[in-house]
């Protein structure tokens, strides 16, 4: 399209020919939409194009409607149409705003495009060819989402990033200004509080909650240096406005006339962030100049601040996200404490496979548990739904029925010459039936599982919520359409009741990820489930009365906000170990719920309700260290004068009680909405005097149970002991635990001496000396009976004899699913090379245990990642100290057949212990290839050989067993083997227990590996070359000459020896398929086209 004709369309309002002209088709007459409406009035919305099912609408209207407003359209028009570009016009104007909503990670985000006239909108010019189609180009559904969505993608990681160098830079300047704090962690900390809560402001100063002035902040720097002087200031922006604003302003329900007159209108917040802070309670003196604001905002005024999600050409548009995202890169430096920013991916995937099911338990559990039957509402539901369930990534293709000629002829596995029938298959697969990157042999294994997963939904096959994680189903999509669908009133009475009950906690939260993954899971059930209580409650006037009752007659704001408080306060939990964790966390939910009122200049509090304190729902203190449970705390009681101990005991049960009593009195004032001050300032002050007595008590007890060599503050400030029992009373006690827990806890090896704290000797994982390992185990603790368990940790975890204490207590008694993430050629965690594993589990009366393959993946296939998981069963091939990673049925099938060969004894019985001249060398790393030598590589340093910790050798008895195990090991069924039990880092002794007895080949098979393994260390060293580098070390410069391989070259004759093997083991040709072809695409792919490994 012309800019000229492009121009034209916009000016004249005119999208129908816009569409057209893009290849878009006319809508249905059925399309038709009733007239929206919201409690800000009515919008009639019209379709105007339509591209298989994905539509075009435009809705005229006097002004462009705010966030807020754009979500309860978007909620409304999902009866409708569940992908679609809005576009709002202004009347009589140019002045457009585009609205789509763009499923990121399992999210929907509105994202928007706004541009005052059609020369102003090159950005949305720039994106014309990519939601433009050809007349010839076939595409559908799928097709169609994944471009639109593409082109309106929001790359806020990068802007992020930007934004995050140039804060780096400022938090350092602004930390210089600072006076009156002498010890420089707490000058560095209180840095961190005041860019905060300046951010903070920033965000709201755009929506115009201060004063109505979109740059409140700049001016008021302004026009205070411009009274500098009189009495009323105090000589600094800080001490004369910027204190009285946070205490005074933000803090307080009445603003007297003066405060007024100087500050302008200003919201009461609430919500702790502008209470005075322990640093300004410590140091009285504190001042900041003038001209580190100056500074300050200079650099916040380059960007674009949003609570929504929005895109333009300026890239500068920056939301909430880049609080967490500076968080968890710079202020705490949290790597070097074994802590990495966890992307949303992750998040929601834990995040829904634990929280979704704990609620339809809970439901399941009352009389709704009908509807679960095998042929109840919610499985008769899933059963007549198709594919609606499966994944779109898993479908993508599946509307091209008919496979090239050249593939499709090897489907057939009874026929014979299945290798060559399948020639064709590592080549990449057409973008019409692929995901990206895909060649034809995953997409064809990926076909084959959308058939199974058919079958078994429209067969009933399917029949617990549980299966959802086991097949990775939609599980979000299709309990939102069990509520939205359901003609049962008390389905969605039950599950409200789930819903408002259950809580969350992330025991390590950082700056709150995994908080903000269950926010985004429970927001959309909160509304459905209000929706449907008004639709039921019209209908019959004393349904959910008392449910209704509490949103309509409190909330001046929303029902949006309403969600999120009751979220905030009811639901999430979280505890870390550092002060600035708990307070970005804090900040990050309450954006999140300013984002979503807009000012009402006429109403009280500008239309903003007070946000909730949640000081009692993140807390600081060290996870790992004090009472989680009674049971614990008895232990600490045995010792002593049994009556001093009765005595004691029934005084911490006293004053438990009443922390509980406070906690819940402290809670109900803020959902009444009361807004004296004095009463919810005294309950704060109750309950926190409360709390601090109970700590008391507890921190001298364990003290004195513990050997020492510090006083007591020296203790109280290293080991911070946090007590569950104590500050989450009515879970722990009343609760039986929390209902989920669900986090990324830190990698840290555990050494006692170098700790700042001593980790008990009575955790089950001890001997397991990783931080990761005790937080999963407290986490088994502070769960209950029936809740769920989901986080992510290293790989090494679940395939190390040293971490077996550790997968007994995640597969003991439980159903547990685990999926495994390599590090290359792309990993999960940014600027981390970490192999990893998520594990999600629930109590049980049987024992399963799901595995998945080992993930490797380009960056361009990320988006679907999470999409495409696929589980196998291992309960059964479960041994000491690893969790194999299963790829399908045909991988476990050849683990059993391999177990099954005459006279089994293990490889490494076949070595020679002492030093002979029958001698090989294996590379301890391993990558895509396991690299064995029949000698040493060249490896010299100026011209001198030597050994380097690289190698390690093996013995063999004589020379034609080193053939043998040369061929054997550099085999892709040893690679696979390898794989599937190791840590998939470096060899250890225990990666040699694999089923295999030379002395019991066929003599023709033991001539064939001896003569392949020769073949292949010539082609090994025909292929190698010499790298000659200048190295420093140790002060000393040196030339290296080092000799590199590329196994990948001789892939022919490694085939040959899996040809020799499988007819050992009595593989199939499919199984044997399978081996040859093992990892293929990253093994022989472009990653490998440099160096090898």
């Amino acid at each position: 399209m012309k800019r000229n004709d492009f121009n034209d369309y916009i000016q004249h309002n005119d999208f129908v020919n816009f569409f057209n002209e893009l290849g878009w088709n006319h809508v249905n007459r059925t399309d038709k939409i009733n007239p929206i409406e919201i409690e800000e009035g009515a919008y009639e919305i019209i379709p105007v194009a339509d591209k298989h099912g994905f539509k075009a609408l435009i809705c005229s209207s006097s002004e462009l409607p705010q966030h807020s407003v754009r979500k309860k359209i978007d909620f409304q028009l999902r009866k409708y149409f569940h992908n679609y570009i809005l576009i709002f016009i202004q009347e009589r104007s140019e002045h457009h705003l585009w609205m789509i909503p763009i499923k990121t990670v399992e999210k929907r985000d509105i994202v928007v495009v706004e541009y005052e006239c059609a020369d102003k909108a090159d950005f949305l010019y720039s994106k014309i060819n990519d939601f433009s189609f050809g007349l010839e180009e076939e595409t559908n559904i799928v097709d169609v989402t994944l471009r639109i969505h593409k082109a309106f993608e929001v790359n806020s990681s990068k802007v992020t990033k930007d934004f995050y160098s140039g804060f780096r830079k400022e938090h350092k300047a602004f930390a210089e200004f600072i006076e009156g704090i002498h010890i420089e962690g707490d000058r560095q900390w209180y840095t961190s509080v005041m860019l905060n809560r300046l951010m903070f402001c920033y965000f709201i100063q755009k929506k115009g909650f201060l004063n109505f002035d979109h740059n409140y902040l700049r001016n008021k720097l302004q026009w205070t240096k411009g009274q500098q002087g009189d009495n009323q200031f105090f000589g600094s922006f800080y001490k004369g406005f910027l204190r009285a604003l946070f205490h005074g302003g933000l803090n307080s329900p009445k603003h007297s006339i003066e405060f007024t007159k100087k500050y302008g209108r200003i919201p009461y917040l609430n919500g702790g962030v502008f209470d005075e802070h322990e640093l300004e309670q410590q140091y009285a003196d504190i001042d900041i100049a003038d001209e580190a604001f100056e500074k300050l905002f200079d650099f916040f005024d380059k960007w674009r601040w949003h609570l929504d999600t929005r895109i333009e050409a300026t890239g500068k548009d920056i939301n909430p996200d880049v609080l967490g995202y500076i968080f968890e890169q710079y202020i705490n430096d949290r790597a070097q404490m074994g802590a990495y920013y966890t992307k949303e991916d992750i998040t929601e995937y834990i995040g829904k496979n634990c929280i979704l099911p704990f609620l339809m338990d809970e439901t399941a559990k009352t009389s709704s548990k009908k509807h679960f039957t095998p042929g109840g509402y919610v499985w008769e539901t899933l059963r007549n739904s198709g594919d609606t369930y499966i994944y779109d990534a898993v479908k993508k293709g599946m509307n091209l029925k008919d496979l090239p000629e050249e593939i499709e002829i090897g489907l057939d596995t009874e026929q014979p010459n299945l290798l060559e029938r399948r020639k064709e298959w590592n080549k990449i697969t057409p973008k019409e039936y692929a995901l990206p990157t895909e060649i034809w042999r995953e997409t064809i294994e990926r076909r084959k599982r959308y058939i199974e997963l058919l079958n078994k939904i429209r067969n009933g096959k399917i029949t617990e919520i549980n299966d959802f994680i086991t097949y990775n189903l939609d599980i979000r999509r299709f309990v939102e359409d069990l509520l939205a669908e359901t003609t049962d009133h008390l389905f969605i009475l039950h599950f409200y009741n789930a819903l408002q009950r259950v809580t969350i906690l992330d025991p390590t939260c950082g700056s709150g990820a995994f908080l903000f993954a269950a926010l985004n899971i429970l927001e959309p059930l909160y509304e459905i489930c209000i929706i449907r209580m008004q639709e039921f409650n019209a209908s019959n006037s004393n349904l959910f009365k008392d449910q209704l009752n509490e949103i309509e007659h409190k909330y001046r704001s929303n029902i949006q906000y309403f969600i999120y408080k009751s979220i905030i306060l009811r639901n999430l939990y979280g505890v870390d170990i550092m002060h600035e964790a708990v307070e970005i966390a804090k900040l990050r939910l309450f954006l999140k719920m300013v984002a979503v009122v807009d000012v009402d200049k006429r109403s009280e509090n500008l239309g903003l309700d007070p946000l909730p304190d949640i000081d009692f729902n993140i807390r600081c203190g060290n996870t790992l260290v004090g009472y989680a449970t009674e049971e614990e705390l008895d232990k600490d009681l045995n010792y002593g004068n049994m009556f001093d101990k009765v005595e004691f005991k029934e005084r911490i049960d006293d004053e438990m009680q009443k922390v509980a009593l406070a906690y819940d009195l402290f809670k109900q004032i803020q959902f009444d909405q009361q807004e004296d001050m004095s009463a919810f300032k005294a309950a704060k002050n109750e309950l926190n005097k409360r709390l601090q007595s109970l700590n008391k008590l507890l921190n001298t007890k364990m003290f004195g149970a513990t050997q020492r060599v510090i006083t007591y503050d020296e203790w109280n400030d290293s080991y911070q002991p946090f007590h569950w029992l104590a500050e989450y009373y009515q879970i722990i006690k009343g609760n039986g635990g929390f209902d989920v827990i669900i986090g990324n806890p830190p990698y840290v090896v555990y050494t006692e001496s170098k700790s700042d704290y001593k980790i008990s000797k009575s955790f089950k994982t001890y001997s397991c000396s990783n931080l990761y390992a005790y937080c999963i185990e407290r986490s088994e603790l502070l769960l209950n009976e029936k809740g769920k368990f989901g986080m992510i940790v290293p790989n090494s975890s679940i395939s190390a004899d040293k971490l077996s204490p550790f997968q007994k207590i995640i597969t003991e008694n439980k159903i547990c699913w685990i999926s495994h993430y390599a590090w290359r050629p792309s990993k999960l965690f940014e600027g981390a090379n970490m192999l990893l594993a998520i594990i999600i589990n629930t109590n049980s009366i049987k024992m399963e245990t799901y595995s998945s393959r080992y993930y490797r993946w380009y960056n361009e296939y990320r988006s679907v990642l999470f999409e495409t998981l696929a589980f196998s069963e291992v309960s059964n091939v479960l041994i000491l100290g690893s969790i194999p990673k299963i790829v399908n049925d045909i991988s476990l099938s050849i683990l059993n057949k391999m177990r099954l060969i005459p006279q089994p004894t293990q490889l490494n019985q076949h070595f020679i212990p002492q030093y002979n001249k029958f001698k090989l060398y294996y590379f301890r790393a391993v990558l895509y290839w396991f690299k064995v030598l029949d000698r040493e590589p060249i490896y010299l340093e100026d011209g001198e050989q030597v050994t380097t910790g690289e190698m390690k050798p093996i013995y063999a008895k004589n020379e034609e067993d080193k053939n043998i195990l040369i061929s054997f090991l550099s085999s892709s069924l040893y690679f696979s083997y390898y794989v599937t039990w190791s840590s998939c880092q470096v060899v250890n002794s225990r990666d040699f227990n694999i089923f295999f007895n030379p002395d019991s080949l066929l003599p023709s098979l033991k001539k064939s590996l001896i003569i392949l393994g020769e073949r292949l260390q010539k082609d090994y060293q025909k292929n190698s070359r010499i790298a000659v580098r200048t190295y420093s070390k140790k002060g000393r410069q040196f030339t290296m000459n080092k000799q590199y391989f590329y196994i990948k070259k001789s892939k022919n004759i490694i085939d040959n020896i899996d040809i020799i093997l499988s007819k050992y083991y009595g593989f199939t040709e499919e199984e044997l398929d399978f081996i040859i072809n093992y990892d293929i695409k990253y093994r022989m792919g472009s990653e490998l086209d440099g160096e090898d490994e």
